[in-house]
Parts: structure tokens; sequence; C-alpha cells
């Protein structure tokens, strides 16, 4: 077996450190530069580059001794930090999903880690022709050999590999699938679906329209996560399916709406 180059196997390993830093000061709200040392087995100042090199990205902010998460507003998360989080829920999600997918037609699936694990379990051998502007979820249905694909073309999030620009908006006008397979940053049990992102927003509401059925797939962290920008309500939505986690009185709220929600 080959083995990487130093330089390669260090970056590797920087990386994998600085997804987890990510999530733990996600998670707790705060990290401690000296404590992470002792967690990495790593220098200090190790610890403070890295601090560093996530606030050049713009998703955390060096506080005295540490760091704090930068306002999920004004940032995307990186996409390994995001599939790392709730990628059991999100696994769990996708399976469940897989029964709305019809044998032929055309569907589309939303950018998204919970789009990816749909795209990680899909069923190849059915008829479908595939839209998606997530070059990640393009990607993984390529090489298990999807039937048809095509990706929506545009202006590509770096942090998150999705296409949210005009041009996507203006292609997805030209299109009606069978279905749509849609998550969201936050849901809003007055609002439904939303996103803090105004070009997301527009990508979102497009796929809306493009579609005879909807179905969303949310994990129950989002759940009471309002943000600005609401391009589903609750009476667009035919299938929302989310895991145990989600509280029985949510569900009856949201099925008071007509939708058929599904706890994976």
């Amino acid at each position: 077996m080959n083995t990487p180059p130093e330089g390669v196997r260090i970056g590797r390993l920087q990386q994998q450190r600085l997804n987890q830093i990510y999530l733990r000061a996600v998670s707790h709200g705060s990290v401690d530069a000296s404590e992470l040392a002792k967690y990495f087995d790593v220098s200090t100042e190790t610890i403070r580059r890295d601090l560093s090199e996530l606030q050049a990205r713009h998703l955390l902010r060096r506080v005295h001794g540490g760091a704090v998460p930068v306002d999920r507003q004004h940032h995307e998360p990186m996409i390994d930090a995001r599939n790392s989080l709730h990628s059991e829920q999100k696994s769990a999600i996708a399976h469940q999903a897989i029964k709305q997918i019809p044998d032929h037609g055309a569907i589309i699936i939303d950018s998204g880690s919970t789009g990816q694990q749909l795209a990680e379990t899909f069923p190849v051998d059915r008829q479908l022709h595939v839209v998606t502007n997530s070059l990640a979820i393009a990607t993984l249905l390529a090489r298990r050999g999807v039937a048809e694909l095509t990706v929506l073309g545009g202006s590509v999030r770096t942090n998150t590999l999705a296409m949210v620009d005009s041009a996507v908006v203006e292609t997805l006008r030209r299109m009606k699938a069978d279905a749509l397979f849609i998550s969201c940053d936050g849901l809003s049990l007055e609002r439904g679906l939303t996103t803090p992102y105004r070009e997301e927003h527009m990508v979102k509401r497009a796929m809306m329209e493009a579609t005879h059925w909807v179905v969303a797939i949310v994990d129950a962290s989002k759940f009471g996560n309002e943000q600005m920008f609401c391009y589903a309500t609750f009476d667009e939505i035919d299938v929302l399916i989310t895991d145990s986690r989600v509280s029985p009185d949510d569900v009856r709220r949201i099925e008071d709406h007509g939708v058929e929600v599904v706890v994976a």
C-alpha cells in the first residue's frame, strides 16, 4: 500500500483537527486552546494556528484563551463539519426518504448534508433523472452510476459546494420534476422552512415551484431554529421526514397543516 507524501498526510491530519475543533466549538459554545492542545496531543502554538485558520475562514472568532463560533447568520460551516453533525440521524432520515423516491421520472435533490446521505443510499437501479445544485451530491451519484444526472450550473459556494446564483434559478424555472427532496437551515413551527441566506432562499423557492411532490428532510436539531428567509410553508410540503429526537407536540403541530410526518 502506497503511503501519501508527508506534506499531504500532515495536511489531512490538520483538516481533520480543524473539523473536530469547529464541531466542539459549535457543540459547547466555545473552545479552550490549552484543553485542545492536551486533547489532540499537540502544542498550544499549533492549536493557536488552527484557531487563526478557522478565524480566517470566518468560522470561529479568537478570544482570550480560545475561540467561539461566529454568528451563524454570517457564515456557513465547512462541508466536512456539516456532514459530521447528527450523521446518524441524517442517515436514518435518508433511508426513510428512499421510500418516497419514484420508480421512474425526474427528481431534484437540494444541496446539504442530509441530501448527501440520500445520495449515498440512492437506488441507482431505477430509471430516474436526478437534478441537483450540489457538486458533492452530483459526484456521489455519478460514481454510483445513477441513470441520468443534471447539475445546475452557477457560482460555487466553496464551503458547501452548492450553486445558488441566478443562473440556477433561471434553469429551474424551465423544469418540472416529479419530486423534490429539500432541506433547511432552520424550521419555524409558525412559518415553515427557513434559511439565513438570500441566495439560498431564491434557489430553494425555485425548486419548490419546479416540482409536483415535496419531501422535506430535516433533522430534529433544526426545529425551532428560525432564520430570516422562509421559502416553504407547511401547506406546500407533502411529507416531512425527521428523526426520533423530535417532540410529539411538534409533530402534531406540523400534521395539523396536512403534512405527513415520518419519524426515522
